[in-house]
């Protein structure tokens, strides 16, 4: 999947990934993708409650080991 946007949120804990996240959909127009990796376990709830409050869509999700990588369109 082509992302139009990459944010490496590695090595960040909770909250960062998602302060992180909202600050670069911020960047982004409506139907465009981004592309986050992630180490924090719990992002993965985090970043799927997040995507779901703020309208946007959860297009893919995959797990590597203690990476996580989630493609969001902005909603």
């Amino acid at each position: 999947m082509t992302a139009d946007k990459f944010l490496d949120a590695k090595g960040l804990a909770c909250p960062m990934p998602i302060v992180r996240t909202k600050k670069a959909m911020d960047e982004l127009e409506k139907g465009q993708i981004l592309e986050i990796h992630t180490t924090d376990k719990g992002s993965k709830n985090d970043l799927t409650a997040w995507v779901k409050s703020g309208g946007h869509d959860l297009m893919k999700i995959e797990e590597d080991e203690n990476l996580f990588k989630f493609w969001i369109k902005k909603g």
